[in-house]
């Protein structure tokens, strides 16, 4: 990762949030941009915000409104900060009606096409509006949270087919871009993230046979992220890292 500046995209809780607190701790200068849906400022980051006025900025963004994500291009555009990384980590697991199913009987197509406006055609239409704002020489990195369970080589126990088919749809968005990356933006990096399980609202219902070794906090979380993406440089694009830097198979 450079010390240009760092955009987070879905960063009003969980995961997103914790990464924006780190690199706000860890680094003194580094400027950070979070992303929230409403289009009020959520405490959380308004707080943040106080603390740290000179360094933080926040923007609203609904990632599945076209109209919203225009609007959010327009003001980063405007911005006098070069971004040199961006961490996408909006995604659900669940919400309202819709949870992981337990079997084929249980998909609907509603929930299914949910699961892959929010996880996998968001984070592309991210990209979509924030690589024209880059030039060709440009050293930055732009990196999708994604899960091992999103891995095809990896899925041996079923189940949970909108968001593993999901997880997937985006790897293969990332895979894509990072291809295309490669003529139009050669110092570019585009990754794919899996982050662990992280003791957050989104997993909050399915940790009860979660090893709690396994179960990692958000700050440890974000931590281990900021280090991996710190590695990535151009020869890493296009992978699916796991939140140690390992490889994860597709």
């Amino acid at each position: 990762m450079n010390d240009q500046g760092l955009l987070v995209v879905g960063a009003s809780r969980g995961i997103g949030l914790a990464l924006v607190a780190e690199k706000l701790r860890s680094s003194s200068t580094t400027p950070v941009i979070a992303t929230h849906r409403q289009p009020g400022v959520p405490e959380v980051l308004r707080r943040l915000a106080l603390i740290h006025p000179e360094r933080l900025l926040t923007l609203p963004l609904d990632v599945t409104d076209n109209e919203s994500i225009d609007s959010f291009a327009q003001k980063v555009a405007g911005l006098d900060e070069e971004i040199g990384t961006v961490i996408h980590a909006a995604g659900i697991l669940h919400e309202q009606a819709i949870t992981p199913e337990k079997s084929l009987d249980q998909c609907a197509p509603e929930h299914l096409m949910r699961y892959f406006q929010v996880n996998s055609v968001a984070p592309l239409m991210i990209a979509r509006a924030l690589l024209p704002l880059q030039s060709r020489k440009s050293i930055f990195t732009f990196a999708a949270l994604s899960a091992m369970v999103g891995s095809i080589g990896d899925n041996r126990r079923g189940g949970w087919y909108g968001y593993r088919a999901s997880k997937a749809a985006l790897n293969q968005f990332i895979r894509t871009l990072a291809i295309e990356c490669r003529m139009r933006f050669p110092k570019a990096s585009v990754v794919a993230l899996h982050p662990g399980t992280t003791d957050t609202c989104l997993s909050k219902p399915f940790q009860k046979n979660i090893d709690p070794e396994k179960l990692y906090s958000k700050e440890q979380t974000a931590r281990r992220l900021l280090k991996v993406l710190s590695d990535v440089d151009a020869g890493k694009s296009g992978c699916f890292l796991n939140w140690d830097g390992t490889e994860i198979p597709w």
